[in-house]
């Protein structure tokens, strides 16, 4: 197998640009912070995300019931509860979509470097300052919720909150010079390096299919969100207006009337909650496609860098298209098929993480190879 990988691997590595310091952490990190994220999102979902709604619609029917018992005390409390489950639930999600775009931007960053005018060690130092802050934002969202305001020198803003906005002024620092690098290269307007020439270049099977496959999933989710924008959306803000209204009046009726049947409430709270639930899954698979068509179309580029056999490059990259096709639609048929259909978007998810890790080894094992052929040299 190894050998069969070195083979395979050769006539491409002729042909490749080195993958110097910076761009080597660009890529790893890029990929490990994409697969963490997407990992977290999986135990999210199965842990948190439906016991977590389903605590949200208990709370609204106790407020609900409250109101109609004329307690103001308890429907504050059952309110307070409702915004700790909300940001419970904000933090994770926030956690789980900025490491999966800060390895986006990694890989991106990855594609732009050689185009920088910087030295080696500037660029890897910049490198190393935007993981450093792909880490510490997410993180430090993900403890907003735990930490809240213990021992903050501040009566708002706790300290997971300080350091989160540290984190992001670290990778806005990075990219700026990146950035600065970038537009000298250009005010030079000098040829191509080695470092440069052949960079961006994507024209194996692999990176075809990626690329490819990536495109397809970007016009698929744009059509699916510009279909949702034309047909539900005025439904949807329709039905919630009406629906968040007949929770109101049905609730004041029976705080006139001691004693009445608030059916009619907890009916209405209902029918609220399954509203948000279809638009949450319209939103998800929306946004969704279009990620994981952007994740193709991205690693599309550093499939030279990947150090597999080439039958192994083709088996990643179908694993990481079904998967992406997979979680999406299987998201959309939630609403008909409950947890089936949710525990069948998780396997997709799973598999575009096992496709992240296998490309990650590859790489890796490039990174070793190179390492090795300029010890022996």
């Amino acid at each position: 197998m190894v050998t069969d990988d070195m083979d395979s691997s050769r006539s491409n590595d002729t042909a490749s640009p080195p993958l110097t310091s910076a761009r080597r952490l660009l890529v790893i990190g890029g990929i490990v912070l994409i697969a963490a994220g997407m990992i977290f999102g999986d135990v999210f979902a199965v842990f948190v995300l439906h016991q977590n709604a389903s605590r949200v619609g208990e709370q609204l029917t106790l407020a609900a019931d409250s109101v109609a018992a004329q307690n103001p005390e308890a429907v504050k409390s059952h309110f307070a509860t409702l915004g700790a489950l909300m940001e419970n639930r904000g933090t994770k999600v926030d956690t789980h979509v900025h490491a999966i775009d800060f390895g986006y931007l990694a890989l991106l960053l990855a594609l732009v470097a050689p185009y920088a005018r910087l030295e080696e060690r500037r660029k890897k130092f910049l490198a190393g300052l935007f993981l450093t802050g792909s880490v510490m934002l997410p993180v430090s969202v993900f403890l907003i919720h735990y930490v809240g305001l213990t021992y903050s020198p501040l009566s708002s803003i706790g300290w997971a909150s300080i350091t989160a906005d540290l984190g992001g002024l670290l990778v806005i620092i990075a990219c700026a010079g990146f950035l600065i690098g970038v537009w000298r290269h250009i005010r030079r307007a000098e040829g191509a390096t080695r470092e440069n020439a052949g960079a961006n270049t994507c024209g194996d099977w692999a990176g075809r299919a990626l690329l490819t496959g990536g495109t397809l999933l970007v016009l698929a989710g744009f059509l699916h969100g510009a279909h949702y924008a034309v047909v539900d959306l005025d439904e949807h803000e329709a039905r919630d207006r009406a629906t968040l209204q007949e929770i109101v009046d049905s609730s004041r009726k029976a705080q006139m009337a001691p004693g009445r049947d608030i059916t009619d409430a907890h009916r209405s709270i209902e029918a609220y909650g399954m509203l948000q639930a279809e638009k949450a899954v319209k939103i998800a698979a929306h946004s969704h496609i279009i990620e994981f068509g952007l994740l193709a179309m991205l690693l599309a580029f550093i499939q030279h860098y990947v150090f597999l056999s080439e039958r192994w490059k083709r088996r990643l990259v179908v694993v990481m298209l079904a998967g992406s096709i997979i979680l999406p639609v299987f998201v959309l048929l939630e609403l008909k098929w409950g947890l089936i259909a949710g525990g069948i978007a998780d396997a997709g998810g799973l598999l575009v993480v096992i496709s992240l890790i296998g490309m990650l080894a590859g790489v890796v094992r490039h990174t070793g190879k190179a390492d090795g052929q300029r010890e022996a040299a």
